[in-house]
């Protein structure tokens, strides 16, 4: 059932990013769910991204992965359009991350690349990143292979 709701949604996120749009519209909060999949466990959870200025954002996850584990984090982005495309925008970004399990906790450093399409006069925006994470304790580790796609209602 995850590998469904996941594929939906990369088909969705690949339809909306390549439609011809007419006009954008910018948006300063917005509020949906993400999933977080790759190497590992997919969890699924909370986002929300809101605008310090045009191009300073932060955007915030909770999430809930297989076997109790909850992930807390949010990252600084740098996000700026696509010339040609309208409400297509790459951003860039890094932060913390915090995984909270039944014995343990996990602190990581997450770097963010990907792409936000806001669709032009609808409070509707996608986002589709590569999300490596750096584990710090218990020794460091490196999973280059994490995803994450959300959906968002934009005020």
């Amino acid at each position: 059932m995850k590998k469904l709701i996941f594929t939906l949604f990369c088909c969705t996120a690949l339809l909306a990013l390549t439609s011809n749009v007419a006009n954008a519209q910018s948006y300063k909060t917005a509020l949906g769910m993400r999933i977080d999949a790759g190497d590992g466990s997919t969890g699924v959870g909370f986002n929300v991204k809101h605008f310090f200025s045009r191009n300073g954002a932060v955007d915030a996850n909770l999430i809930f992965f297989d076997g109790n584990v909850v992930g807390l984090g949010a990252e600084f982005q740098y996000q700026a359009p696509i010339q040609g495309a309208r409400g297509l925008d790459w951003y860039l970004g890094v932060g913390p991350n915090f995984l909270f399990g039944k014995h343990d906790t996990a602190v990581q450093l997450r770097p963010t690349a990907g792409l936000d399409f806001k669709i032009p006069n609808a409070p509707i925006d996608f986002a589709f990143d590569w999300r490596p994470m750096f584990t710090l304790n218990q020794g460091t580790e490196f999973t280059a292979a994490r995803f994450g796609i959300s959906l968002r209602y934009a005020f």
